[in-house]
């Protein structure tokens, strides 16, 4: 639930409305405005989605408390903010706004400083830029600048006296530009804050842990043959049913039959969780990924998990989780198969213990056995399952006892 507090100001008359940042979870402090969806001047409807905030790992929509114009912004993009200051006003078009006593405005102005790169490749726009000196340069534009590695002596400003604005240096950071070193060009591609904090864990979790790779493959026939008969039931409840329910529901029974694979390594010792709450990357496109949390997954229906899957991947996608949902995992599921990748070897959400990638559901020709052992050739919808595992926790039987549990539910899905 988002809390956008709001107030007024004086007595007997309606005035300006103060958004403050929100409280978006617990021992969340700070969050950073990712991107205001309003411009000053703009009419505002109440409850319409007005800024995008990040915390951690979630991008979430801040709705507006109230209906008017967006007098003043006073936290700008790319800022972090705490909880409790002051982002912005509302009210009526020509309403004045009484100096902010707190929040960012009311830090002291920094001393001018000119931007000198240390120890960075330079970067240069078109071939006819010509290298000059940046002038005075706001703490929003060198935060900007530092982050993508823009040397602003070659930005051009557009505002008062060809001061370098935000606007400029986000507008030569969304075009690729050309990098100088010695002997050799290249483009430089800037980075996201999302695909920056997905380099720094993935290169900490492999860091942390020795991860190993173990690989079973499953027959999907069952589970492929429940899906058909009980899709459309599952649409009438208001539940689109995706492999990804079947996965989850198949985590969860492995996870409980071995506990320890639902564990966390610390230095005291292996710390068990006493809840079986299973992640689910999912992708957001170019911006990355994110791995919103099924908490208790093993004390849900396949309807429930079904369920849970839809309303946590639309919201991901819809930039409306909150930062609890992305806490909390014991276990992840990974699904690279949606574009056609057989195989992976996915890298461990730290502090987990593992983490299982599946593959494309892909019909191929499987020798199978009757009852009187007699083999023949059938064509199966088959999928890989690739189970990485922290070696200072699994061995390798414990590991396949545990992807085995996994498989085995899927291959005798019944009603």
């Amino acid at each position: 639930m988002y809390l956008v507090l709001a107030f007024m100001m004086r007595k007997g008359a309606i005035m300006a409305t103060k958004i403050l940042v929100p409280r978006l979870g617990e021992g969340v402090d700070e969050l950073t405005v990712v991107k205001w969806l309003k411009n000053e001047g703009n009419l505002v409807k109440e409850l319409e989605p007005l800024l995008e905030v990040e915390t951690d790992k979630v991008v979430t929509e801040i709705p507006s408390p109230a209906a008017g114009v967006l007098l003043k912004i006073i936290v700008p993009e790319n800022t972090p903010a705490r909880v409790g200051e002051v982002m912005a006003w509302i009210g009526q078009m020509g309403e004045s706004i009484p100096v902010p006593s707190d929040g960012m405005s009311s830090k002291p102005a920094s001393k001018v400083e000119r931007h000198t790169p240390v120890d960075q490749p330079p970067v240069i726009g078109p071939a006819f830029t010509v290298s000059r000196e940046p002038g005075f340069l706001s703490p929003v534009v060198r935060k900007i600048a530092t982050e993508n590695n823009v040397d602003l002596s070659h930005v051009q400003g557009t505002g008062l006296n060809g001061r370098i604005t935000k606007q400029d240096v986000l507008a030569f950071v969304d075009h690729p530009q050309v990098v100088s070193e010695p002997g050799q060009g290249g483009m430089l591609q800037p980075v996201t804050t999302i695909r920056r904090q997905i380099a720094e864990r993935m290169l900490q979790s492999r860091q942390t842990s020795p991860q190993v790779l173990t690989v079973m493959e499953a027959n999907m026939n069952r589970v492929a043959a429940h899906r058909f008969v009980n899709k459309a039931s599952f649409s009438a409840d208001g539940a689109d049913l995706t492999y990804t329910a079947y996965f989850i529901f198949a985590i969860a029974a492995g996870l409980k039959a071995f506990p320890l694979v639902n564990s966390s390594w610390t230095e005291r010792g292996i710390l068990m969780h006493p809840e079986v709450n299973v992640g689910m990357a999912t992708s957001l496109g170019e911006e990355g990924l994110i791995v919103p949390v099924l908490r208790r997954a093993d004390e849900l229906s396949l309807l429930g998990i079904a369920r849970a899957v839809n309303d946590l991947a639309s919201r991901a996608r819809a930039k409306k989780l909150q930062p609890d949902e992305v806490k909390g995992g014991t276990f992840t599921l990974t699904n690279h198969g949606i574009s056609g990748s057989l195989l992976a070897m996915p890298i461990i959400n730290q502090p987990q213990t593992g983490i299982l990638g599946v593959g494309a559901i892909q019909k191929r020709p499987v020798v199978v056995s009757d009852s009187s052992g007699n083999d023949a050739i059938a064509i199966l919808p088959m999928v890989y399952l690739s189970f990485v595992f922290d070696h200072r926790i699994l061995d390798g039987a414990s590991a396949d006892h545990f992807l085995t549990r996994v498989k085995e539910t899927l291959e005798s899905w019944n009603d």
